[in-house]
């Protein structure tokens, strides 16, 4: 997995970082062709990755340092942080419903698309408690980071938004923690905001998806 991820480092920096060539979603290819190569199961080799797992909470905890750093900036912008996080954890989850049932889809389709831009271990356990499959919860809450983290650069150039704050705060609610990796390799305030916004948002969305889902 370490090597693997090295490998996909590399040539995302070969690639000067461009939007296009994302390492996570380099890494998801060449460690599923790996295992499909090698017959080895899924499960033999997430026991074995168990170290690097585990990782991820202190990963994640580590993103409060630059949020201490940059502690006026966050209290100066609490009020524009609130209503984007109210507005912007609203539309990800009744926007993607809405089309989703307007093409028909299933409710069970419904409930674990709901919570696709929160990071996966809350996303999952929303949508295995309003009855969706945990499993597709995880693939698009996967694709959905990794297509987050692909656009919002180009996406908030062709807006003209320069703040990073602004920048990091809207990748971070809509593309979790892949979003918020790519905001921390863009700048450090846009990582700050993108971490604030994917914590608030697993919160917020949490509260957020059960509310929508009696009205379907």
């Amino acid at each position: 997995t370490l090597i693997v991820w090295l490998f996909a480092d590399y040539v995302s920096r070969a690639a000067n970082r461009h939007p296009l060539v994302n390492p996570v979603l380099i890494s998801i290819a060449l460690m599923g062709a790996i295992l499909v190569a090698t017959g080895a199961p899924y499960q033999r080799y997430f026991e074995g990755a168990q170290f690097v797992h585990f990782l991820l909470g202190p990963a994640t905890v580590a993103i409060a340092v630059p949020l201490v750093r940059h502690r006026a900036l966050v209290r100066a912008n609490l009020l524009p942080m609130a209503a984007a996080l109210i507005v912007g954890a609203v539309v990800a989850c009744a926007s993607a419903v809405a089309i989703a049932a307007a093409f028909g889809a299933p409710r069970q389709v419904l409930v674990s698309l709901a919570p696709k831009s929160v990071t996966a271990g809350i996303a999952m356990a929303v949508s295995e408690n309003l009855g969706g499959v945990p499993a597709l919860t995880a693939v698009l809450v996967i694709t959905t980071g990794i297509l987050g983290a692909v656009i919002v650069t180009p996406l908030m150039n062709a807006l003209r938004i320069r703040d990073y704050a602004a920048r990091g705060f809207a990748v971070g609610l809509a593309s979790h923690g892949i979003g918020t990796a790519r905001a921390f390799v863009v700048d450090e305030v846009a990582g700050t905001f993108a971490g604030i916004a994917m914590g608030l948002n697993g919160l917020a969305t949490s509260l957020i998806v059960p509310l929508l889902m009696r009205w379907m």
